[in-house]
This record gives C-alpha cells, structure tokens and sequence, in this order.
C-alpha cells in the first residue's frame, strides 16, 4: 500500500502541474496542512522532503516550502559550434583581466565573470567555520599542510566522491588553490610546450589562459549547448592529430551550460582510451544542477580510465576560501610534486574550515537551497532577455550552474557591445574570450548569479539597445 506521504507529495505535485501553485510561491504551512488534511506534521514534512527530492519544491530557511521554477524554453537554444578543427595557439585573451578587475568595483552591474554574488553564498557558515578552525586548530594553522593537504578535508571529498560514484580514497585527493590550479597542473602533468590539447569550443576562458600560459596549442572541437562535445569531430581530430590531452566540461559546462548524457561521457572516455590520450575532467559546476539527483562524472562510469578529475567549492561555497581539489589517477606523484612547486601548500585555516562543513552537513544543506536559486536566477535571465532582446536571439537552456550563453544575429559585434556598456558601468563576456581563435564575435555570456533589482533590469535594457 501507497504511504500516506507519497499520496500526498503526489496530489501537492499535480496542483503545481495545474498551476494552482506556481512557481516561486509558498506552499501551505506544514503545520495548517496537516490540520487540513488531518494527517500527522510529520507525514506532511515528509511529503514536502519528497518533492524537495524530486526537484519540484524548496525549502527557503524559517519561511516554508516554495514551488521551484521550471525551465523557460521560450527562446530557442544556440546552434551547435562549428570551429575550425585546425591546431592553434591561443589568442585574444587580453580582455579577460579587465573583466575579472570589473568584479572588484561595486559600482558596476557584474553580468560578466561568473563570480556568484554574496547573496547566494552561506557567508555566515563560512565565517563560523573560519573562526572556529582558527581557534580550535591554532597550532596547525600556523603551519604548511604539504601536498597532498590536510587529511580530514581530503576523507571529507573521498567521501563526497564517494556519493557521487568515484571511488576515491582519501590518498587519491590533492588539494588546489581552486579548480583553476587544478587544471593547471594535469595540463603540466600530461603536456610538454608544444603539444596539442583538444579542447570544447566555446570553453572557458581560465582554460584558454592557462593553455597559453603553458605554451600549449590548442584544437578546438565542436560542441552541443545541450548534449555537449562532438564525438565524431573529436574521432576525427584524434585520427589526423597528435594529441596529447583532451579537457572538457561534461556537467554544466561553462559558457553553454551543458550536461552530456552518461552514454555520450562513456563513449568519450571510451574514445580517448582507444587514442591513449588522457582526459581532464573539469567538474566545478557539478554540484550546482537544478535537479536533485547529481550527474555522474565521467570518473564514476569509466573509474579504470586515464582521467585526471579536478573540482573546487568557488562556485558553490565561497571563491575568497580559494580550496579546490583534483584526484589525478596515475599521475598523483607528478602533480603532488608540481604542487609543491607551484607554491608549497594551500592556506590551512580554510581547508580545516571547509572540511567542518563538508563534516557537519552545512554544505549540503546549502547546496538544496543554492540549486533552487541558482535555477531562479537563470530562469529570471532569461526571461529577461526574452523581453528586452531584439527578436531572433537564441539563449541557452542549461540545466545547471548559473551562465547563459546569448547567440545574437550575426551582425552584432559582442567586443563593441562589451566596450560600450563598460562604459556605462555594466559588464558582460565577449564571445571572443571563449575562442583560442577569437571566434563567436555574435555572442555574449551573462552570469545570473546576482541579486535581481531594477539595475539589473535596466543593465537588460541598456544591453538590448545596444545591441
């Protein structure tokens, strides 16, 4: 027989279905509920817990349960990439330091790093943690944790991975300063200068800075807003090309936000293998999907394969902590060692802080309100667009993160958009920046992670007139 919870969660979703509740308002208390329908609160708390599950409700701390919002598809998605599948060096990137200086000023509309705002972040968690680890842990803060890291935050990630289908053990970890470093040390750990890395196109931005940085060429492969990297174009790359690496972003890519299916990560790993070129798996944006089942990793399905897994808590906890992490596989003494190099250790009191939150459950409890705000606050830009946007731009539909990528008529010069509003003290990301060849001039992405007011509806406006 049907518990009396899964009857309720069932008749509550098919009122939202209905649109008796939509999104974003609050659902009736658990307590005049239960009066209501003369069922226990704890029968009702249980169904509420069901749906928060299942992605169809959020829990909003001391105010209740709110419908979650579903994803717009009123605009159509971008076209799938079409680069030219020709080796490279990066170019171009010189604008990236204005737009990330940008995110200092207050006085700017930030719509162009992917820097969440405070406001979707668990500041005070973080600040208690920060001070209770530099209180309890006084003497081993003072000190350098060495590669590998502080072993309690690294049993904390094995764990998480753990959960996630990667079968890690706490050894297997090494800490970063952010997935960025990450990323910087498998590319040192797999490359020499001159070699070939296959990468997605359009990629982000931090990755093409760090291939240019380690005098590494670049071929940049076709790419799907929804299902992601182009498995015949990279075949074919690998049968013409020497490649030594391949980097890609198959959970909630960033710029265009998507989630490859779990049968085209097997099959990418599976085509790597077959090439003996490793792969280095960007997962940052991991965590942060709006359903609540998390997408595998390709680490999970393929765990025997060559990848070098690299992730950070910059999107989802705090990017001022600066506490990332990577489980390299086979090449963990190299990178441990090019860690070392690179700058000795990660700073203590955070990781101690960061592994108190992963411990007491506070991290995940914020993860459940974060994916319904980041979900709203996609969802509300591109709305947005929708209704300050010339007719005939295409927005991507990601399932995840807090990005979208914005595909304008083919007229419309992104850098020349980009000048302007700057000087209108708004900030967006070319197209170019996403290119090691400068491509996509007629695209914008936009971050979604701020706090939605009239300044951003008016950056909205001013963006559209512009274009």
């Amino acid at each position: 027989m049907e518990p009396l919870y899964a009857r309720l969660a069932l008749q509550l979703r098919e009122q939202i279905e209905r649109g008796a509740y939509r999104p974003g308002e609050r659902l009736p208390g658990v307590r005049a509920l239960s009066r209501s329908r003369g069922l226990s609160v704890a029968t009702v708390l249980s169904a509420y817990r069901s749906l928060e599950a299942d992605a169809w409700v959020e829990a909003r701390a001391r105010s209740g349960f709110y419908v979650r919002p579903r994803p717009l598809r009123e605009l159509p998605a971008p076209d799938s990439s079409a680069p030219h599948a020709v080796p490279t060096p990066v170019t171009g990137q010189e604008l990236v330091l204005d737009l990330v200086k940008a995110t200092n000023d207050p006085a700017v509309v930030q719509l162009g790093a992917a820097v969440p705002d405070a406001a979707f972040l668990p500041t005070r968690a973080v600040e208690r943690a920060l001070s209770r680890s530099a209180r309890f842990h006084r003497t081993e803060g003072a000190v350098y944790v060495f590669p590998p890291g502080l072993f309690e935050l690294r049993r904390q990630i094995a764990r998480r991975m753990s959960n996630a289908g990667c079968l890690v053990a706490a050894d297997d970890v090494v800490v970063t300063n952010g997935c960025q470093e990450a990323l910087v040390l498998a590319l040192q750990a797999v490359t020499q200068p001159g070699d070939l890395v296959a990468i997605e196109s359009p990629t982000f931005y931090g990755l093409l800075q760090a291939l240019d940085f380690l005098g590494l060429e670049v071929l940049e492969i076709p790419t799907h807003p929804q299902v992601g990297i182009s498995l015949d174009a990279l075949q074919l790359a690998l049968e013409r090309w020497p490649v030594r690496a391949c980097v890609a972003t198959p959970n909630f890519s960033n710029p265009l936000g998507h989630c490859m299916p779990d049968a085209n990560k097997r099959a990418l790993v599976d085509l790597l293998a077959a090439h003996q070129v490793p792969l280095i798996e960007d997962d940052v944006y991991g965590d942060l999907g709006f359903e609540a089942l998390r997408p595998a990793p390709c680490k999970a399905l393929r765990p025997e394969a060559d990848i070098l897994y690299c992730a950070s808590f910059s999107k989802s906890l705090s990017p001022g902590l600066r506490v990332g992490w990577m489980a390299p596989g086979r090449h963990q003494a190299r990178v441990e060692y090019l860690k070392y190099v690179h700058n000795m250790a990660v700073a203590t009191v955070p990781q101690w802080a960061v592994a108190e939150l992963l411990q007491d459950g506070s991290y995940e409890r914020h993860l459940r309100r974060m994916r319904g705000s980041y979900a709203r606050a996609v969802n509300r830009m591109i709305d947005g667009v929708r209704r300050h946007f010339p007719s005939g731009t295409r927005v991507s539909q990601p399932a995840g993160g807090f990005v979208v990528w914005v595909e304008l008529a083919p007229n419309v010069d992104s850098l020349e958009v980009a000048r302007r509003a700057r000087q209108q003290g708004i900030t967006i990301a070319p197209g170019p920046i996403f290119s090691a060849t400068q491509k996509y001039r007629n695209c914008m992405r936009l971050s979604c992670a701020c706090p939605w007011d009239e300044r951003i509806e008016r950056a909205l406006a001013a963006l559209a007139r512009l274009v």
